[in-house]
């Protein structure tokens, strides 16, 4: 299976968004799905509070804004402007929630399953 990606320019504000609620607020999400990788440009809104515990691996590049991620033993970190954070997949139970709103570029897929 060729999981090669040939050169491309993505113009994301083309993409159509999809949306997402949360506890509160809501996340948009502008997604490019490829051969065990996904990519996202997400924008959660004021006082955006995620609905569920993640298990997935990520790779978050914070654009603007800032957002906490609360792990499951009660641990909060602040990611904002320029920060990136990165996981794999089982590895930690993650919420996040963005007071003031946030946008993110995430990185996701195979290469962050858990060895």
């Amino acid at each position: 299976m060729n999981k090669n990606i040939t050169f491309q320019i993505t113009d994301w504000d083309k993409i159509k968004a999809s949306e997402h609620a949360g506890e509160t607020g809501m996340a948009f999400w502008k997604s490019l799905q490829f051969d065990g990788l996904r990519i996202r440009m997400v924008e959660y809104s004021k006082n955006y509070k995620a609905d569920h515990w993640c298990q997935k691996g990520h790779i978050i590049y914070c654009i603007e804004g800032e957002m906490d991620t609360e792990l499951a033993d009660g641990s909060i970190f602040k990611l904002s402007k320029g920060m990136t954070y990165q996981v794999s997949d089982d590895l930690s139970s993650h919420k996040t929630s963005s007071i003031n709103g946030v946008k993110l570029f995430i990185m996701d897929g195979d290469f962050l399953k858990k060895q």
